[in-house]
């Protein structure tokens, strides 16, 4: 489903895959993804995957040599120059991993989740967190979206 966002269309597609309940709906994520790409002057498309952990650990052993099940993975597009796609990437949500953090860290669950769409939507961007620096660039990032959703601090 596509929505105008000031002059710019931004297809979301929200995949769940999880067999648990109670987990965001597009009309919860779509507001999260707008704000994040609030600076981006292109259409865009992202899809938006939660799976339970199994597909998470697979994936983050795939493609990232780690063999367990991390809470978010995103994947920029890899479109050819030529080709004028406005896909961004993807972003996969292990769901037990996000509710397993949430209550470990005592944090409202659905912000939680916003906070880690925001943090996958700024690494299809291209910003990472791999140095000090980068990480404090994108945890401001980060912070200031939040905000502007009503969500707190979450670090």
């Amino acid at each position: 489903m596509s929505a105008r966002n000031k002059n710019r269309m931004i297809e979301l597609v929200v995949q769940n895959v999880s067999a648990a309940a109670d987990l965001p709906t597009e009309n919860d994520i779509r507001p999260w993804v707008e704000v994040a790409l609030a600076g981006y002057p292109d259409a865009a498309a992202v899809t938006i995957r939660m799976v339970d952990e199994q597909e998470g650990r697979k994936l983050n052993l795939r493609f990232r040599n780690t063999d367990y099940a991390t809470n978010v993975l995103s994947f920029p597009a890899d479109v050819p120059g030529i080709i004028d796609l406005p896909d961004l990437g993807d972003i996969v949500l292990c769901v037990p991993v996000i509710a397993r953090e949430a209550g470990e860290q005592g944090k409202n669950p659905m912000d939680h989740w916003a906070h880690l769409v925001v943090h996958g939507v700024l690494h299809l961007l291209g910003h990472d967190h791999g140095e000090a620096e980068q990480a404090q660039a994108m945890e401001s990032m980060e912070i200031g979206i939040l905000k502007k959703l009503g969500i707190s601090n979450p670090y």
